[in-house]
């Protein structure tokens, strides 16, 4: 089944309800702060959790007190699509303090 991308305002709107997430470029980016390298870590093993689940995977870099996330959908030509939402959204569930910056 092909995922259409999503138009500007559909974006604007799902970024509205998610924040600390951003549009750069064509992808929807976010950065994690937390308390210390280990606690990042274990993040990005909870995100790559997800991220097999949905079958739908982002570019995830570990830092030394910091996550970072870049998605978008290779399938749909490099867009945004309802797929990075709702991986945003269940990182944002699970990422400690729901907003850490």
């Amino acid at each position: 089944m092909a995922v259409e991308p999503l138009s500007q305002k559909e974006i604007e709107d799902r970024l509205a309800e998610l924040p600390g997430w951003s549009l750069e470029g064509d992808r929807l980016t976010r950065s994690y702060r937390l308390g210390s390298h280990f606690a990042a870590a274990a993040l990005v093993v909870h995100i790559a959790g997800i991220q097999e689940e949905l079958d739908h995977h982002s570019d995830l870099t570990l830092g030394h007190h910091t996550v970072s996330l870049s998605v978008h959908t290779h399938s749909a030509g490099g867009a945004v699509t309802g797929k990075d939402f709702s991986l945003a959204r269940r990182v944002e569930d699970i990422a400690p303090g729901h907003g850490a910056h």
